[in-house]
């Protein structure tokens, strides 16, 4: 049971074991753990540590409680809640090189974090990435060592025959049946013939149908499958996968409305940092201490968890001194190495009325997009530009061999394009003519950053992603546009729909890629995948955590959320997530 409490002057929202707690005595104040974030992954730690009885686990959560909401539960409503309360709604620095704009960035500020809010996409990385994380200094992170968790989170529903018939398949060997998530596919699929006309037309572009696009290998078009409930036609998210099955543990307590001001700090004699705790500010501003017996574990997501980490004095020397924080961890990387997808849209008008949704993507490698990759590409270069860009936080020769490793993976045909349809129906604006094509580089060269602005934990950070700094960034978004529109110009689709934005007064067929790109930079938004901010990676690559998510020069303190993936994937952030949080748990457990 959920109840605002007043505690004497403590006035957040306490989400406990059935109970309303409504004096100062029945507050517990320390924890085995406690978790900044109640989001995708810290709600999965909190149901996996908790099955411990004797294991206690507070959560923090700046925003309260959406399971009432209908711009989070019904599947129709899909981004109606961006831009509302329960968005951060943050938004970026002036991007110097994409027409000096300031970009917006969503995210989760709910319990259940982005997973209230997002597109509900469930695809997972490719194999070749996560295998690629261990030559990043992550023994332990291959496919092999991650699918299983995959599978463990996942509780898949089989499409029905009406479901198969309006475009839905799978592979029964890639999916879990017993996880808390339930994933598949929604009621309201278009039904009719429509998927088959947008599936012959990528084949005839070469592009092959995907039966499953969640065993690795993601390149092909697909019918793409979401976070459902699909019986009860409800959005799944983190709280309803994770937090309200078990909401009656005593061991489990859930602090909303609540923001993480910083990490509090133990006397000593360690060579590494000891978090005694958590400070916390309530909604009416009062500012108290929870306490940690075992760890802090940051699951605030990219844009929060490296800042909470700066204003606790973990970060770069320069950045804290600025601030007046004392230095506690010289770790200049903290909020580092951010990368984000640029996403762009073609606008059609068809005669057809979509009366359902129609989640249908195409995922490119880029020989399916460009005419060839550039065969002496100058990836010093690029490094040498990103790393100014950043202040040389991370080095260039630190940039270079990661830059090495994302290039081989495009070369080898690692997908870096990825095309989807919307309609207004999707969008929960009901049926007409409208139909998008969403379109976005996979894979960014280009890296930023976010930190803090000040010591204030109620300011919002400087978040500047860089979009567009590394050329070939451009590159890439303008060939998968071209390709894009021509998906639209090759039967059997062809003239079935009129392109009404950019438009062919905009952008003429005969358009030069300049035309392009100043198009795309004038025009292109976040796609809010942000990631790589407290990087798994070797401290000396420009790592924050290690394998198991520790941050360096720390004892006690995690981070575990999407600031720990250290390249762009393939696929949509909210699987890997879960999957990720699944692991880390695991870890966490054998040593309690």
């Amino acid at each position: 049971m959920i109840a605002p409490s007043y505690l004497g002057t403590w006035a957040f929202v306490l989400v406990a074991p059935a109970l309303l707690v409504s004096h100062c005595a029945a507050l517990k104040s320390e924890f085995d753990f406690i978790i900044v974030g109640g989001g995708t992954a810290g709600l999965t730690l909190a149901n996996r540590l908790t099955e411990f009885p004797h294991v206690t686990v507070a959560v923090i959560e700046a925003g309260g409680e959406v399971n009432n909401n209908p711009n989070v539960t019904d599947p129709n409503n899909l981004f109606v809640a961006l831009g509302t309360a329960i968005d951060w709604q943050y938004e970026s620095a002036n991007q110097t090189h994409a027409g000096d704009r300031k970009i917006p960035f969503s995210a989760g500020k709910a319990l259940g974090g982005t997973s209230t809010i997002n597109g509900m996409t469930y695809v997972r990385a490719e194999k070749a990435q996560i295998d690629a994380w261990e030559k990043l200094g992550n023994s332990g992170w291959s496919w092999d060592d991650l699918f299983p968790y995959y599978l463990k989170s996942e509780r898949f529903d089989s499409p029905t025959s009406a479901q198969v018939k309006a475009g839905a398949t799978y592979a029964s060997r890639y999916h879990g049946k017993k996880g808390s998530l339930n994933v598949g596919y929604g009621f309201g699929l278009l039904n009719g013939t429509y998927h088959e006309v947008v599936e012959q037309t990528w084949n005839n572009l070469g592009l092959p149908t995907s039966l499953d696009v969640n065993g690795g290998n993601v390149r092909g078009f697909t019918v793409w499958q979401s976070t459902i409930d699909r019986d009860a036609n409800r959005r799944e998210d983190a709280g309803r996968a994770y937090y309200y099955p078990v909401q009656s543990r005593p061991n489990l307590h859930v602090f909303l409305n609540t923001i993480a001001n910083r990490i509090t700090w133990r006397e000593s004699k360690s060579e590494c940092a000891v978090a005694g705790g958590v400070e916390i500010t309530a909604a009416d501003g009062t500012v108290t201490t929870l306490n940690a017996k075992r760890e802090v574990i940051l699951s605030a997501g990219s844009l929060r968890s490296p800042t909470i980490l700066e204003l606790s004095g973990i970060g770069n020397p320069s950045i804290l001194n600025k601030a007046g924080i004392p230095v506690k961890v010289n770790l200049p990387a903290v909020g580092e190495n951010l990368q984000d997808q640029p996403n762009s849209q073609i606008i059609m008008t068809s005669n057809t009325t979509f009366n359902g949704s129609i989640p249908y993507v195409a995922f490119g490698s880029a020989s399916d997009i460009l005419d060839s990759l550039p065969k002496n590409v100058n990836l010093t270069a690029w490094a040498e530009k990103v790393a100014v860009a950043i202040d040389h936080a991370i080095s260039v020769s630190s940039l270079e061999q990661i830059f090495r490793i994302q290039y081989k993976l495009i070369s080898n045909g690692v997908v870096d394009a990825e095309s989807i349809l919307q309609t207004s129906y999707n969008l929960g604006y009901g049926p007409s003519g409208l139909v998008a094509s969403a379109f976005w580089l996979l894979l960014p060269f280009s890296r930023g950053n976010v930190h803090i602005s000040s010591s204030d934990p109620l300011a919002y950070p400087v978040l500047n992603p860089n979009f567009f700094l590394v050329d070939f960034d451009v590159e890439v978004q303008v060939a998968i546009a071209k390709w894009t529109r021509k998906f639209w110009d090759t039967a059997p689709i062809q003239g079935l729909a009129t392109e009404t934005t950019p438009g062919f007064d905009v952008l003429p067929k005969d358009a030069s890629d300049e035309q392009w790109a100043n198009w795309v930079k004038t025009t292109f938004g976040s796609n809010s995948h942000p990631l790589g901010t407290a990087a798994m990676m070797s401290r000396e690559l420009g790592g924050v955590v290690d394998s198991e998510l520790r941050v360096y020069g720390t004892q006690n303190v995690r981070v575990v959320d999407a600031s720990v993936i250290p390249t762009q994937v393939s696929g949509h952030l909210t699987s890997t997530i879960y999957a990720i949080a699944e692991k880390v748990a695991d870890v966490i457990k054998r040593s309690i």
